[in-house]
């Protein structure tokens, strides 16, 4: 029995979720309910945030290392004042970028990540909030698969 591959190794690695990344935030400064959250967003975000996504999925913790972690993700939020709105719109785009960038579509794989996507917007709009602070170290989140190993065609 060989070892259940990571998400991050799973989506393709550091490639894949740059492809990802790039992708995205392509489309999310065209968007008109995004834009203005983001319009003014480093060049370098499409990397960070792939690789803060490295580091979630199991992968190098970069992040953790060169940008602070979940406490320095965290703070990047504050005072934004995400909307529920805006962040179904977030969600949605990422999806079809996933798509449009070539990620694993096994239900398995989209479970786990949609599941991380979910939790991870969800909390950027309640720390987004006016007067939210970061009081605590925020432990930095790990995903895996769940329950499930990665579902896998019968083999030939």
């Amino acid at each position: 029995m060989t070892e259940t591959p990571t998400l991050y190794e799973w989506a393709g690695g550091m490639d894949a979720l740059r492809r990802l990344t790039q992708v995205f935030y392509d489309h999310v400064l065209k968007d008109p309910l995004l834009e203005p959250v983001f319009r003014d967003m480093d060049p370098g975000h499409p990397e960070h945030v792939a690789v803060w996504l490295a580091e979630v999925f199991g992968g190098p913790e970069s992040y953790s290392g060169e940008h602070g972690g979940h406490r320095h993700m965290v703070g990047r939020h504050l005072g934004k004042a995400i909307t529920e709105q805006q962040r179904r719109r977030w969600v949605n785009l990422l999806f079809d970028s996933a798509n449009e960038a070539g990620l694993p579509a096994d239900p398995e794989f989209r479970s786990a990540f949609a599941a991380y996507v979910e939790w991870g917007s969800r909390l950027a709009v309640m720390f987004s909030q006016p007067g939210r602070e970061v009081t605590v170290p925020e432990p930095m989140p790990k995903w895996d698969w769940g329950n499930r190993p990665p579902w896998q065609p019968p083999s030939d």
